[in-house]
């Protein structure tokens, strides 16, 4: 994969070229259609996907929380934390995905760790905003 695709995310956007490189080099390309379910709540993740094109809705409990589309990605909380999808996803339109094995994020996190730390900043965030504020 051309490096330049992973540099249209923000999360990727200032990777050092070398990490950038590996990274592409382990991408697997996705497509899905519309209704296809990209992962689902209480499964094991082995993922994290990069939404290349497209838009998904991310669902806990059936209460849809969030539509992400280009840019965004979803499967961090599973990947860098629980191992647990926290979340459903579903394609809302056709969508191109960029996905990463987990032991491929491991292995960016030991390399740049400020990429680390931003994906946990957003695995943090999505924690924080799926639970009820009268919880």
């Amino acid at each position: 994969m051309d490096t330049s695709r992973l540099t249209a995310f923000p999360l990727f956007a200032d990777l050092p070229g070398d990490d950038l490189a590996k990274l592409a080099a382990v991408a697997v390309e996705i497509e899905a259609g519309v209704g296809e379910q990209l992962a689902t709540q209480g499964d094991l993740g082995h993922a994290m996907f990069a939404i290349e094109s497209g838009t998904v809705d991310v669902s806990v409990d059936g209460r849809q929380l969030a539509t992400l589309g280009p840019g965004q990605v979803f499967g961090e909380v599973a990947v860098l934390g629980a191992g647990i999808r926290m979340a459903s996803v579903v394609a809302t339109s056709p969508v191109r995905l960029i996905a990463f094995l987990k032991r491929d994020i491991w292995a960016l996190e030991r390399r740049s760790p400020e990429t680390a730390e931003r994906l946990r900043d957003l695995m943090d965030q999505r924690r924080n905003a799926g639970r009820d504020p009268a919880a």
